[in-house]
């Protein structure tokens, strides 16, 4: 554990959201009255509704692992780490793999009881599964989305880069949609979280499995 996991809530959190368009309400009410089969999410991406299923076992594995590890390091901070948890923006719906948020999320939670505001958000992670429209979605339009709502920390661990990366993406610049540092590391080193709750957090070999064979 490190100094900034105590750091209070003030000191961290940032952001106002844009207010919703009519097509972000149409999308809006049009996503919270979807009901999907057992296996499958929606979210609300870039102006589209977007199935998909839950991850494979070997997705399921990495990200419990990752939140069980980021839970010990936040262990007596005001934040811990959440899985399966709409975060909201707005009339935008995502549902991140895992996320660190405050551990009081009552205060934090969308109107509708429905999620948590990004605004309280401050450290995304989203293990990417196969296919191109899964690798398209983490690696460009989700990016795209969480620069936009000011998430201070994206973290991508990719099976699918090379023989798997985990990319570290800060200094989000929501006017641009971009993320100003990218750091990357490939399986079998560590990537470090540079800054807020989990600044000084490693994921290496123990959370992410050893290089991928190609």
């Amino acid at each position: 554990m490190t100094a900034l996991a105590h750091e209070t809530l003030e000191a961290v959190m940032p952001k106002v959201a844009t207010p919703p368009s009519d097509l972000d309400d149409a999308l809006w009410q049009a996503w919270k009255a979807i009901e999907l089969p057992e296996g499958y999410h929606a979210e609300i991406i870039e102006g589209l509704i977007e199935v998909s299923p839950t991850g494979r076992l070997s997705h399921s594995q990495i990200a419990n692992r990752l939140r069980r590890a980021l839970d010990r390091f936040l262990d007596r901070s005001e934040f811990a780490a959440l899985q399966d948890t709409n975060v909201i923006e707005g009339r935008k719906a995502w549902i991140p793999d895992v996320l660190v948020a405050p551990e009081d999320t009552e205060e934090h939670g969308s109107e509708d009881g429905i999620g948590i505001k990004a605004s309280a958000v401050q450290l995304i992670v989203e293990v990417v599964s196969p296919g191109s429209d899964s690798v398209t979605r983490d690696r460009t339009r989700k990016r795209r989305e969480y620069a936009r709502a000011g998430i201070p920390v994206y973290v991508l661990i990719d099976d699918h880069d090379e023989h798997g990366i985990v990319t570290v993406l800060t200094a989000p610049d929501p006017d641009q949609a971009i993320y100003g540092d990218e750091v990357r590391a490939g399986y079998g080193s560590t990537a470090i979280i540079p800054s807020g709750p989990a600044k000084g957090f490693s994921i290496g070999e123990d959370i992410t499995g050893p290089p991928r064979v190609p």
